[in-house]
């Protein structure tokens, strides 16, 4: 279904609920049996009838995303504004409530809403999930309620929302997913020749167009991947209603990575090639940080790193990049596929500032969402700072090899440090 039917679609639902009529975006069995709309809340009292009667979601956002008071807060795709409401009592006078909407039927209906409630501290917003009218780093917290399935472009709704939120932010949202993608290995495993995929393919796009799901629902691991490249960290996907087919209703919790005042966490891009050549020289030539004498090119350094581990701490203003983390394989062979070896860098001129710390410890998150269950890395045994912040953040110390390698002419001993999982590869 395109956006323009969407919009279309969900205006005249808007329209209907102001005319005091019932609304429901898929059957009515499964409306109610799915615990769609009003059934997701616990409690809906003392908000405005119409709010309650054009809730649509599959969950209850607002709970899931643990709201404190104080926080700015961004819903996708607001509706009726029933999330909206329930958003602004937890976030009290003092925070902040943003809906964003694509359909102007559904904002006045929101605002009319609103207005019922008597909330001060909402504002509604008319836009696209994939193109939120709000600047970087706006807000807090980002929820939705079962509206990203909808999107024909969910990679770039989920970036949107990591550049909406502020370092340390959260996502936490109600969806509908599902156990895997057609042509995925679970569908492909289930292939026996005779047609069965193609089968089990219809039978699940009949369930998500009986259910609302009007762009198709991302698999559980679609959705992590996609979570990841955006640049969220500590991913849950817990499964909630099952509707039958592999497709279920679902909360999506993740968070963007913290650091300090100024900078922000975000995947590393060949764009940031230079600065984070510059910043591996200047590491290497303090001759405490590797064997290496001289920085790769980018190719090498490409050539050499996993593609979804590696993360730069960037100043949000200039964009200027002043430290990196990133992960190299530890053998092609399949039984190490979970273990990986680590380089972290930060800009000689912004150490001490706790940058190394953040980067680590978001490199760690990302790790364990990735299934890697042992991170290593040999350190000099004179870089104190380097394993003083290891063990800080869950290393031991494996042992001393000693007169490993030469550098500069001189033997050197080298220490071993790793981090094991406690769930990952499990």
């Amino acid at each position: 279904m395109a956006d323009e039917e969407i919009i279309l679609r969900y205006s005249g639902l808007a329209r209907a609920a102001m005319n005091g009529e019932r609304v429901a975006d898929c059957g009515d069995d499964a409306f109610t049996q799915g615990r769609f709309g009003p059934a997701g809340y616990d409690d809906t009292s003392g908000l405005p009838e119409a709010a309650v009667r054009a809730s649509l979601g599959c969950g209850n956002p607002v709970a899931v995303a643990e709201l404190r008071a104080g926080e700015s807060v961004l819903d996708l795709g607001s509706g009726g504004g029933i999330d909206v409401l329930l958003s602004a009592r937890r976030v009290g006078p003092y925070g902040q409530v943003y809906g964003v909407d694509a359909s102007p039927d559904m904002l006045r209906l929101a605002r009319q809403n609103v207005a019922a409630a008597g909330a001060a501290n909402v504002t509604f917003l008319h836009g696209t999930i994939e193109r939120v009218p709000l600047p970087d780093h706006a807000v807090d917290v980002v929820i939705s309620n079962c509206v990203v399935n909808l999107s024909d472009d969910k990679a770039t709704v989920l970036a949107e929302a990591f550049r909406l939120l502020r370092p340390g932010g959260r996502f936490g949202i109600s969806d509908v997913v599902t156990d895997a993608e057609p042509g995925d290995g679970l569908d492909s495993a289930l292939d026996s020749g005779d047609g069965d995929t193609a089968a089990r393919r219809a039978r699940r796009a009949e369930v998500e167009q009986r259910i609302g799901c009007a762009a198709g629902a991302l698999s559980v691991e679609d959705y992590r991947r996609l979570l990841a490249r955006a640049g969220f960290v500590g991913v849950r996907i817990t499964r909630t209603a099952d509707h039958g087919e592999g497709v279920h209703s679902a909360i999506v919790q993740a968070a963007k990575p913290a650091i300090g005042p100024g900078l922000e966490i975000r995947p590393m891009r060949a764009a940031d090639a230079a600065q984070v050549l510059s910043i591996y020289q200047a590491g290497l030539d303090t001759g405490q940080a590797s064997f290496e004498t001289m920085a790769p090119s980018w190719e090498g350094f490409d050539a050499s790193r996993l593609p979804h581990l590696r993360y730069v701490a960037a100043d949000t203003e200039t964009g200027e990049v002043v430290g990196w983390v990133a992960a190299s394989p530890v053998s092609t062979r399949p039984a190490y596929a979970g273990v990986v070896e680590h380089s972290l860098y930060v800009h000689p001129g912004c150490q001490a500032h706790g940058i190394g710390r953040a980067l680590l410890t978001a490199f760690v998150a990302a790790a364990e969402d990735a299934d890697a269950w042992t991170i290593q890395s040999s350190v000099f045994p004179e870089n104190a700072a380097s394993l003083s912040l290891h063990q800080a953040l869950g290393f031991r110390v494996v042992g001393t090899r000693e007169r490993i390698a030469r550098h500069h002419g001189l033997w050197r001993d080298t220490v071993l440090i790793e981090r094991r999982s406690d769930h990952a590869g499990r």
